[in-house]
């Protein structure tokens, strides 16, 4: 696990805090690793450019699907969490994640 943005590791990994399962995500992100591994071999074969493009759109998909529930799970938890707890600091820390996080698109 990765620490917050700004935390160091051994600070992270002291904290108390319960964070939700991706592991539902595991298949998607195994078949995300398959799908790169083919575009390899297609590059190595020297496919037709369009079909690798293709499968790059695939996975660009994949990805996204993932993000997208990923991002779902943490709105369910983590932020539902910190608007129920009525904590204005742990309120303000995670919307400064959400925009820190859309800043990145």
């Amino acid at each position: 696990m990765l620490p917050y943005r700004g935390m160091q590791a051994e600070t992270y990994k002291k904290q108390s805090v319960k964070h939700p399962c991706h592991s539902s995500q595991l298949v998607r992100l195994k078949r995300i690793e398959g799908q790169i591994r083919g575009i390899g071999k297609m590059v190595e074969e020297e496919r037709y450019c369009v079909d690798i493009l293709t499968q790059l759109k695939a996975i660009k998909s994949a990805i996204s699907a993932v993000e997208a529930n990923v991002l779902e799970t943490h709105i369910n938890h983590c932020v539902q969490k910190a608007v129920s707890s009525r904590n204005s600091k742990e309120f303000q820390k995670i919307v400064g994640e959400i925009k820190d996080l859309l800043k990145k698109r």
